[in-house]
């Protein structure tokens, strides 16, 4: 045989072994080094659940720094709980064991405490602190640069379709950029990496990973408008969040209440309603009666901002108030040392007038009871000057009134 015949049968002997390969269905090489990744990043990922006012949330979270012992994962897996609980995967046979109810029933010595040390809601993420870290358990590696469209990203998940856990996807990246929008979540702003990337509920706070095994995002939410479509945090912004100064994360409000000591109850809105004894004294006599306050259910938030709303209704009119009595109260509002004045129409038609404090959603327990007992204070007194503007005795109020607000 000639030297040419025998390079040509060579190709082609090289051609059909390969294209046996792929008949077959044998691992390519591009196969073996996904595998490899997945096994790589497996050892970062953890599955995270928390508990929130309706229920237990769950999603995925990534360790990042294994001497500070934190995990990121996104603000809107823990809410507004300050705990959770997180599984690293249990390894059998080199395989990830992947039941969930293998972890719920050993939690006892399979489950990681943490404690959510910080949140960012404009960029979705949020910061575990845990207490311990399992052995065999690795930090991922933060990639020094954004990846680029057209690069093939990798991710693992804990979606709520599947029965399993530490579920692999990969996609392609479309594109890098800066992006405005709002989910459930709240309104979020930052550069988002957009793959095509089959994510579902539950992978939210998963890594997204290049060919390396770094992490150039997080992943974050969905599409509802488009096929495919994932939207994803960039690594920039991790870096960024982390060098920021942290912000705790908000208690759930039920917490803060017990913490303050106050009885409450649920009202039909949803909001929680706290009856606050106030002294009255008008003609000498001291007496006391329960003002009504109520605390909202959830906080607002704006950007970095998380405010709760505190308010108590003070007097309600089937007309609107006249120019004399709004003008008054905006020179009130300017006195009083929390809050201020609100007029809002009622279901009914009616015009209410409420005392409304926004507050830190963050502060103490303390700081919450104090100042739910002066708004019940103001909105008292000034309850009692409505009532009686008729009255000559109307003065007093007025009196007691400006005096509390200028305590």
């Amino acid at each position: 045989m000639k030297t040419g015949d025998f390079l040509t049968w060579n190709r082609l002997l090289l051609f059909t072994i390969g294209l046996a390969a792929v008949t077959l269905g044998l691992p390519s090489e591009q196969a073996f080094a996904d595998a490899a990744i997945y096994r790589k990043t497996l050892t970062s990922t953890a599955w995270v659940l928390s508990k929130n006012d309706e229920g237990t949330s769950s999603g995925t979270g990534v360790l990042i720094d294994s001497e500070r012992k934190l995990l990121i994962t996104n603000a809107h897996v823990v809410g507004d709980s300050r705990s959770a609980v997180v599984f690293f995967p249990e390894l059998k046979n080199d395989r990830p064991i992947v039941e969930r109810t293998h972890y719920l029933e050993g939690v006892k010595t399979l489950g990681v405490r943490g404690t959510v040390v910080a949140v960012d809601r404009q960029r979705d993420l949020a910061l575990i602190e845990l207490n311990r870290i399992p052995e065999g358990i690795t930090a991922v590696k933060l990639a020094a640069e954004s990846c680029t469209p057209g690069e093939q990203v990798e991710s693992i998940g804990n979606p709520g379709t599947s029965d399993a856990l530490w579920v692999y996807s990969s996609g392609t990246v479309r594109a890098v950029y800066e992006k405005q929008f709002r989910t459930g979540a709240g309104d979020h702003e930052f550069q988002v990496v957009e793959t095509q990337t089959p994510l579902n509920t539950g992978d939210s706070g998963g890594p997204v990973v290049n060919h390396e095994g770094e992490l150039v995002a997080v992943a974050q939410a969905i599409s509802p408008k488009a096929r495919l479509v994932s939207y994803n945090v960039d690594v920039s912004e991790v870096r960024k969040f982390l060098a920021s100064p942290w912000k705790p994360a908000p208690l759930p409000i039920k917490e803060v209440l017990d913490f303050a000591e106050l009885k409450y109850s649920q009202h039909a809105s949803g909001h929680f309603q706290i009856e606050i004894p106030v002294e009255v004294k008008l003609t000498g006599d001291a007496t006391t009666k329960n003002q009504a306050v109520f605390v909202t259910k959830e906080f607002e938030s704006y950007e970095r901002a998380d405010i709760r709303k505190i308010w108590s209704l003070a007097a309600s009119s089937k007309s609107a108030f006249d120019l004399e009595t709004t003008t008054r109260l905006l020179s009130l509002s300017a006195q009083t040392k929390l809050g201020g004045w609100t007029i809002e129409e009622g279901e009914g038609g009616e015009f209410l007038l409420l005392y409304v404090v926004k507050m830190d959603a963050t502060a103490t327990a303390d700081a919450l009871k104090s100042t739910c007992f002066y708004v019940a204070k103001v909105a008292e007194a000034m309850n009692r000057e409505w009532e009686t503007k008729s009255n000559p005795k109307a003065q007093d109020a007025t009196e007691v009134l400006n005096q509390w607000l200028g305590e």
